[in-house]
Formats: structure tokens, C-alpha cells, sequence
């Protein structure tokens, strides 16, 4: 008889390990919370799926920072241009964005996903929705609680996959993590990752343009400095140009309470090109119409100057420039852990064997976002999920040791 695999968790991570293993000729069984699977999948392409990123691997790999060392094999197994194959063999092609970002050619997430479970029926993997995993027997078989009530499903081994604790009204709480830890599994405190971050605001600036996009700019921690994009909310920043300082930034406001970023709103210039430029600008114009004339700088660009100078201070165009290069913003925490995008922290590298398992629960996989890795956005947390899913399906393939050739082990 076949293997039989539970896989707990109905996202990106534990979809393509139910995949990979039934395509092995493994018995697969999908549990999942919600009524319906890939709930933050499809809210991750509401405003067009980025799937992966288009960049040389070195320095996609990068990406993952602290995690770069033990990552970096798993997605070395499983790169971009695998999911992108991937994607196609399920009838949707894919493109590279102008940013490099790898898009599904209709953008949306909702037709790659309905394709997805069409194949994972065809292949006979059972979805079973509406379950809460609750924990494991002593034999490490995994407890659920249904509609039927509570049971121990059937496994000859496990495959967690039950995300982060971001967004957690689309399936993940992380109320996985005292389980494991109760059973010796050595967890990293759960915290935000690609989080926005918290600025007290004037009222004038808050009221006035929350919800306004800062285009073109430059965003200064320390040694980091990242030009991109960003929003201002009426907590304090949100966008990609933030996310990427997220783990300086967080280690920073832990420590000390604070931290001070540093804003240019004309990253491209510099400061003598500005200066000149608003010097040849109508010295009775008001601050906004020069900044404005000069620069083409509107809407929230002068608010964001007087959040850190005085008007006195912006009245020379050389004082201007200098400003405008380095507006300093005041971060007191990032937003709450419900509401950032991702998750850092998670099951710990010492608490896994190479192959995803846990050391501690032996027959017991792990993948996806439940790890304790960390990526910005732009295609490398998907990435990460898939990389690891596929890693995990391996691992189980791998530690089954079947006396005929497997088809997932040439993969």
C-alpha cells in the first residue's frame, strides 16, 4: 500500500507539497481551517499576483538575508524559473514585469489557483476544509477537530504547513507555535515582517494626505538606504521602499524605542542641482509653488518638509535642497503583527534536519512560513514558500525510502 501523507495547512507551501507527493504516488490528504483553501494566496494577488522575481539567483537568494545560508540550497532546488515552468505546465504563462517581478499573464491569482486544485483532484489529493489541527498524538500523528468532531487522522507522515500569524483572518494565527514548543520544537518569537511603520503624524499632514503615494523616493536607515516607493497612512508609511528596511528597523525600535529614518524626496538629484534649480524660481512664490516649479513636488512634499524643519529653516534654497534630500521621520514601532504582510521568526533552523523534518517529531515536516526566515516583497516570499514546500515533499519522499525509483527524487 502507498504512503499516506497528512498535510495541514491549504497554502502555497502545503499545496505544492501535496503535489509534488501524490505525483510521487502518494496518498495525500489536505487539511485545512478555513472553508475554502488559499485564502492569503489570493489575497496576495488582489492587486496582481507577483509569483517570484526575474533577478540573477545570486543575488535573489540574497533576499533572504539571515536565512541566506540554509535557503539558498532549497531554492538552488527549486528556482524562479521552476514555478514559472510550474505555472505554465498548469496553463497559465507567465511574465517579467518592467521591475523584474514575475506576474501570471492575467495578473489575477484566482484562475492559477482554480487550475491548481483541478490538477491536485486529477491527481487524487483529498481537500478536507472547515478542520482545526489541534495538536499530536505521542506516536506523532496529527489531531484535528472537524465538522465530525475530533479524530486522529491517518499518517505515515506529516507535513505542517499552517503559515504565519499575519492576517489571521485568512487562516493564520500562529496558535501553532505553543503546540510545537509544549512538544520541545525550539520556535523564534513570531513578529512582523514587511510591516509598515508608525509615525506621529501632525494632524495637518495625517488628515490631509493618508492614503497619498510618495513616488521616486529614498529611504535612509543607518547603513541601508533602498529608493523605491512608498504611501503615506495615517499611522505612519507603508510600501515596498519601508518593508525593505523592516528588519534593521525592527531590531532598532526593540532596542532603543525608536529610530530615525531618513526621507529623499529626490533621490536622482543632488543637493547643489537642487539648490540651483529653486534659485532661478520666484523668491515671492510660496514654498509649495517653488518646490513645485522647480521640482515638479506637489501635494504632500512641503507638509512632509515642515514634519522636520522649521518654515524659517526651509525659506534659502540651499537650506531647501539640503532638506529636501533629508527629511527625518521618527518610527516609534512597526504595525501590529495582524496587520503586517508577513511573518518573521518561526521554527528554528537547530529545530529542523536538513530535509525539513522535525528533529524533535521525528515523521513530522515543516514549511512555508512557519520557518524562521524573512524576505521582502517582490516575488521572494512566495518563492520561499514554494522553495520550502518542495523541500518538505522531498524530505518526506526521501525518509520513506521506497525499493522503487521515485519520480519526485529526479525532480
Amino acid at each position: 500500500m502507498s504512503q499516506s501523507i497528512t498535510i495541514i495547512g491549504g497554502g502555497p507551501a502545503g499545496l505544492i507539497a501535496a503535489q509534488r507527493l501524490a505525483e510521487a504516488g502518494r496518498r495525500v490528504t489536505v487539511y485545512d481551517r478555513m472553508p475554502t483553501v488559499g485564502r492569503k494566496f489570493l489575497m496576495a494577488g488582489r492587486g496582481g499576483l507577483n509569483l517570484t522575481h526575474s533577478e540573477p539567483l545570486d543575488r535573489f537568494v540574497a533576499r533572504y538575508g539571515a536565512a541566506q545560508g540554509w535557503i539558498e540550497p532549497l531554492v538552488r532546488a527549486f528556482t524562479p524559473d521552476d514555478l514559472r515552468t510550474w505555472s505554465h505546465d498548469l496553463g497559465v504563462p507567465t511574465f517579467v514585469g518592467s521591475s523584474g517581478r514575475v506576474f501570471p499573464q492575467s495578473l489575477k491569482a484566482s484562475p492559477l489557483l482554480r487550475a491548481w486544485l483541478g490538477r491536485l483532484a486529477q491527481l487524487g489529493v483529498a481537500v478536507r476544509t472547515r478542520h482545526d489541527w489541534i495538536g499530536l498524538t505521542a506516536g506523532n500523528r496529527p489531531i484535528l477537530r472537524g465538522p465530525e468532531g475530533e479524530f486522529e487522522a491517518e499518517a505515515d507522515a506529516t507535513i505542517l504547513a499552517l503559515g504565519g500569524a499575519s492576517w489571521p483572518r485568512l487562516g493564520g494565527d500562529g496558535g501553532w507555535a505553543p503546540i510545537l514548543a509544549a512538544r520541545g520544537v525550539a520556535i523564534a518569537p513570531l513578529q512582523a515582517a514587511n510591516a509598515g511603520v508608525e509615525i506621529a503624524w501632525s494632524p495637518h499632514l495625517r488628515d490631509r494626505f493618508a492614503g497619498t503615494p510618495l513616488k521616486r523616493i529614498a529611504l535612509s536607515f543607518g547603513e541601508h538606504t533602498v529608493r523605491g516607493e512608498a504611501v503615506i497612512a495615517a499611522t505612519g508609511l507603508e510600501g515596498g521602499a519601508v518593508y525593505a528596511l523592516g528588519p534593521a528597523l525592527r531590531e532598532a525600535i526593540a532596542r532603543d524605542g525608536g529610530a530615525k529614518l531618513t526621507l529623499d524626496l529626490r533621490p536622482d538629484m543632488a543637493a547643489a542641482e537642487i539648490a540651483e534649480r529653486l534659485s532661478h524660481v520666484g523668491s515671492s512664490d510660496s514654498a509649495p509653488n517653488r518646490l513645485r516649479r522647480a521640482l515638479s513636488l506637489s501635494g504632500p512634499a512641503y507638509s512632509l518638509l515642515r514634519e522636520g524643519f522649521s518654515s524659517e529653516a526651509l525659506a534659502k534654497p540651499e537650506a531647501l535642497a539640503v532638506a529636501i534630500k533629508a527629511i527625518p521621520l521618527r518610527p516609534t514601532g512597526l504595525r501590529p503583527l495582524d496587520r503586517a504582510i508577513s511573518t518573521a521568526g518561526g521554527i528554528r533552523l537547530d529545530a529542523l534536519t536538513p530535509a525539513l523534518e522535525l528533529t524533535a517529531l521525528p515523521g513530522v515536516f515543516a514549511c512555508g512560513e512557519m520557518l524562521d526566515w524573512e524576505a521582502p516583497t517582490g516575488g521572494y516570499l512566495l518563492q520561499g514558500c514554494f522553495t520550502t514546500g518542495v523541500a518538505a515533499a522531498l524530505g518526506v519522499v526521501g525518509s520513506s525510502r521506497p525499493a522503487s525509483t521515485d519520480p519526485a527524487t529526479t525532480d
